[in-house]
């Protein structure tokens, strides 16, 4: 058995950020991430190499360079929550105790939720740019498309980067439409389980225009159940408000599948979890709502926020904050406000910055109107912001719109 002043469990973005954060404000503090794996992952890039922008290498670190100097690596998995006993059991066989426990395991994918999905994974033109192992299968389907359907889907809410199944499709569209005659025999479906586009309204009018503009077939409230590799055929439950849900079947070239996410078993059957599966917490303060000397940040986290990366940098400060208070044996004033940031790439050099908060405000980090498509965006999202994630984020800085003029830090 060891004890901790901090637990972490998970290294990926947020464990890692948080870990820095605390060792920069408390260097004494005796803090360890319970991790597993050895490769660190920067999964905003995935898109990219989907894209052919980047190589899967180009998103990978080795985990072993990102933990903070004087921060503990435990190199295993969780096994089970005790909180009642401020206690971790690990796949190990070990028995932890904290003082405090900062939940971070991210989510899981659940591709056996798509009947013949599992199977048809990775070939025949079936691909997905949520995993590290068929991301790079993605550029390799579009490169090779010859015609018919390419299909993008996007599952139910909630699941990381909720913006991503899109940004594929509109890739994918502007490489099909190099070739006027590929084009000509070509049609691309985006098959989405929400009601809508987007769903912060202010972006969701540019991005209406953006799939009105390059002629995608939007398909709302379309539920991707099956996938039939034999006939290249998915299998969509279409369940729109008033009508009786019913079965559509699109043929398929290509088919790009955004799978159902959900909080890992661990979690979600830990008393730890809310009805959702996921971590209860406070959304502004993200402690537990049961357990005050638990927190949990990024997608783990049952918070109503859009989960992606760049909402962790919005929450670790916070987070951080309230934990250290809690250590103190006092409350902290650290409130998360709900921002997210999805860079929704419209194209090859064109991006529209997507940041908001709780109440589906654009909180834009630049003194631009951030409902539009740039250029520079599109540098910010494929050359600046990994930059930052492995620079700054990771090491704990604080945001940098504090020092761009004009914008509210």
């Amino acid at each position: 058995m060891g004890h901790h002043q901090v637990l972490i469990v998970g290294g990926g973005a947020g464990g890692i950020t948080v870990a820095a954060r605390l060792k920069r404000f408390r260097p004494s503090l005796e803090v360890a991430i319970l991790e597993p794996s050895s490769e660190h992952y920067y999964q905003p890039g995935w898109t990219l190499v989907g894209g052919g922008v980047f190589t899967m290498a180009q998103t990978r670190r080795q985990e072993a360079d990102l933990i903070p100097a004087g921060v503990t690596w435990i190199r295993e998995a969780v096994a089970g929550f005790d909180p009642s006993n401020n206690s971790v059991s690990t796949s190990g066989g070990q028995t932890l105790t904290y003082d405090a426990l900062v939940v971070a395991t991210g989510l899981k994918l659940n591709w056996d939720a798509i009947k013949g999905l599992p199977e048809a994974l990775g070939k025949g033109g079936v691909c997905s740019n949520y995993s590290k192992d068929f991301a790079a299968y993605t550029w390799e389907c579009i490169q090779n498309f010859k015609g018919g359907n390419a299909v993008f889907t996007c599952a139910p809410m909630p699941i990381k980067c909720p913006g991503a199944p899109q940004k594929i499709a509109y890739m994918a569209d502007d490489a099909i439409k190099r070739d006027p005659a590929l084009a000509a025999k070509s049609k691309v479906i985006y098959a989405t389980a929400t009601p809508g586009i987007f769903g912060i309204p202010a972006y969701a009018a540019p991005l209406r225009e953006v799939v009105a503009r390059k002629g995608i077939d939007a398909r709302y409230n379309h539920t991707l159940i099956e996938v039939r590799p034999d006939s290249k055929e998915a299998v969509f439950k279409v369940s729109k408000e008033g009508e009786e849900p019913r079965e559509e079947v699109i043929s398929y070239e290509l088919l790009h599948v955004t799978p159902p996410m959900a909080a890992p078993d661990v979690v979600a059957q830990s008393p730890l979890a809310a009805s959702s599966g996921f971590v209860e917490v406070d959304k502004h303060s993200m402690q537990h709502l049961r357990y005050p000397n638990v927190f949990a940040i990024g997608d783990v986290s049952g918070m109503p926020n859009s989960k992606t990366a760049a909402a962790v940098r919005g929450q670790a400060p916070a987070l951080v904050t309230n934990l250290l208070a809690q250590l103190d044996g006092g409350k902290g004033d650290g409130a998360y406000n709900g921002y997210s940031c999805c860079p929704l790439i419209t194209g090859y050099g064109k991006t529209i910055m997507a940041e908001f908060n709780y109440d589906a405000q654009p909180e834009p980090s630049f003194p631009l109107d951030p409902t539009k498509e740039r250029w520079s965006m599109w540098v910010m999202k494929t050359t600046i912001l990994p930059w930052v994630y492995w620079n700054r984020m990771l090491k704990g800085a604080d945001h940098e719109k504090r020092f761009i003029p004009g914008v509210k830090p």
